[in-house]
C-alpha cells in the first residue's frame, strides 16, 4: 500500500504560542515519526502577506517558527520542512488553479464574507472595502498548497474546514476539464485540540491577545499563569477542573495518571495561588530543554536557514516535474509537444480499485458542480417530475448540438443528471 501524505503549514505572522504547539505542531511532529507517512510542513510566508504589511514581524515570525519546530525534535531527514516562497511552482499552479476557480466559490469563503459584513454592520456604502485580492483568493492559494504535493490528508481546525472542501472542489474541476492528477484531500480534525484556552478563557489567539508564548522565559511564563482568569471559590472548596483555564492546560501536557492526580486536587479544593504554581512549575519543567534549544537555533540562523533549504531542494524534486505535467495538461507545452500515446494495455500500470473509485469520485463530483444550477431549479419546483423532465429535455438539446470533445463532456454532465433526477421521476 502505498504511503499516504500529511501536510501542514503555520502562517508566519506571530510568535508561537501553547495553542500552536499543542494544535499543530506537536500532533504533526508525531505523525512524522510514522513510517506510514511522508509528511510536508512549511512556513507559510505568502499567506502572512494577506493580512500583515509589517515586513519585519513576517521575517522575525519565520525565523521563531522555523527554530521552533527544529527545537521540538522534528526530523528533517523524514519530514520535508520548507518555506513556501522557497517552491516557485505553487505560485504558478495558484494561478492555474484561479483560472478554474469561480467567483461564486470564493465569495462563499468564510473570511470574505467575515469581512462583508463586518462593512454592512459598519455602515460602510462599499462592502468590499479594505478587501485585497489577497483575503478573496487566498483559498485558492492554500489550495495549491495541498495540491502541490498531492496531499493525502491535512489536519486543520473546524474553521478550516470549507477550505479543505474548497481544494476538493477545485482539483475535481481541474482533474474533470483537463487530466486526473489531482489526489482529493481529506480534513483531519483532532477534536481534543480544538478549543485551548488562552489567559482569559477564550480560545487561545493572537487576536485576543490571550496567548502564552511556547519558549517564553520561565519569569515571564510564571507572570503569564498568574494572570489566568478564576472564579471566586475559596481555599478548601471544590473546584470545577473541566470549567478550568489551569487544569485544561495542565491535562494538555500531562499523562492520563497525572491529570487524575490534578483532578483529585482541584476536587479536594486547591487554592487557586497553589495551582497556578503547580501549573508553571509542570510546564516550565516540559519546556526547559526545548527552550534552550531554541535559543541556541535562534542564535544559531544559519544552521535554520541550511534546514530550510535542504527542504526547499528535497520539495522542488516533487515539485518541478509535478508543475511540468499540470501546464502540459492545461495546453502549456512546448511547440514540438507530441502527447504520449496510449501504451498497450497489458503494458500499463494498472491502478488500484481505491486509486480507480476516488478517480470516479473526483469526476462526479465536478460533474456536480456544472450541475448545481439545473438540481436546485428542479429541487424548488412545485412540480418537480416536471421540471425534471424539462430540465433533462433541454439538456438533451444541448448535447446534440455539439461536436467531439464538448459532445463527450455535455454527455457526461448528463448521465450524471439523469442519475441525480430519477428521484423525481416515475
Amino acid at each position: 500500500m502505498s504511503k499516504k501524505t500529511v501536510l501542514t503549514g503555520i502562517t508566519t505572522t506571530g510568535t508561537p504560542h501553547l495553542g500552536n504547539y499543542l494544535g499543530a505542531i506537536r500532533p504533526a511532529i508525531e505523525a512524522s515519526r510514522n513510517a506510514d507517512f511522508n509528511s510536508f510542513f512549511f512556513l507559510a510566508d505568502y499567506h502572512a502577506l494577506i493580512k500583515c504589511h509589517e515586513p519585519e514581524r513576517v521575517a522575525r515570525s519565520t525565523q521563531e517558527i522555523a527554530a521552533t519546530w527544529l527545537a521540538l525534535g522534528l526530523d528533517t531527514d523524514t519530514a520535508t520542512f520548507y518555506r513556501q516562497s522557497d517552491i516557485p511552482q505553487i505560485p504558478e499552479l495558484t494561478w492555474l488553479l484561479t483560472c478554474m476557480t469561480s467567483k461564486g466559490l470564493m465569495n462563499r469563503a468564510h473570511a470574505y464574507k467575515a469581512s462583508v459584513d463586518a462593512n454592512r454592520d459598519a455602515g460602510k456604502e462599499d462592502l468590499d472595502d479594505g478587501v485585497t485580492m489577497g483575503l478573496f483568493s487566498y483559498p485558492i492559494l492554500m489550495a495549491a498548497d495541498i495540491l502541490m504535493f498531492n496531499a493525502d490528508i491535512i489536519p486543520v481546525g473546524k474553521d478550516q474546514i470549507q477550505h479543505i472542501e474548497m481544494a476538493r472542489d477545485i482539483a475535481g474541476r481541474f482533474n474533470h476539464s483537463f487530466e486526473t492528477l489531482f489526489t482529493l484531500p481529506e480534513a483531519q480534525v483532532d477534536e481534543a485540540t480544538q478549543l485551548i484556552p488562552g489567559l482569559d478563557g477564550r480560545k487561545m489567539s493572537k487576536s485576543y491577545d490571550n496567548t502564552i508564548p511556547l519558549f517564553a522565559s520561565a519569569d515571564q511564563l510564571r507572570k503569564l499563569i498568574n494572570q489566568i482568569r478564576t472564579d471566586l471559590r475559596e481555599p478548601g472548596e471544590p473546584k470545577d477542573a473541566d470549567g478550568s483555564t489551569i487544569f485544561q492546560l495542565y491535562s494538555l501536557f500531562a499523562s492520563d495518571a497525572e491529570a487524575a492526580t490534578m483532578r483529585r486536587r482541584f476536587e479536594e479544593g486547591i487554592a487557586w495561588g497553589d495551582a497556578k504554581k503547580e501549573l508553571f512549575e509542570f510546564l516550565n519543567a516540559q519546556l526547559e530543554a526545548p527552550r534552550q534549544r531554541y535559543n541556541e537555533l535562534m542564535n544559531d540562523l544559519g544552521h535554520v536557514e541550511a534546514e530550510l533549504q535542504k527542504g526547499g531542494e528535497k520539495a522542488r524534486e516533487y515539485s518541478a516535474p509535478f508543475i511540468q505535467q499540470i501546464r502540459e495538461a492545461a495546453g502549456i507545452r512546448p511547440l514540438t509537444f507530441v502527447p504520449a500515446q496510449q501504451a498497450d494495455t497489458k503494458q500499463k500500470k494498472e491502478k488500484s480499485a481505491e486509486d480507480v473509485a476516488r478517480a470516479e469520485q473526483g469526476r462526479r463530483r465536478a460533474i456536480l458542480m456544472q450541475l448545481k444550477a439545473e438540481l436546485e431549479q428542479v429541487a424548488a419546483a412545485d412540480d418537480k417530475a416536471a421540471e425534471a423532465v424539462a430540465v433533462l429535455a433541454a439538456k438533451q438539446a444541448q448535447v446534440e448540438g455539439l461536436k467531439k470533445k464538448a459532445r463527450q463532456k455535455a454527455e457526461n454532465e448528463l448521465d450524471v443528471l439523469r442519475e441525480e433526477l430519477a428521484q423525481y421521476i416515475d
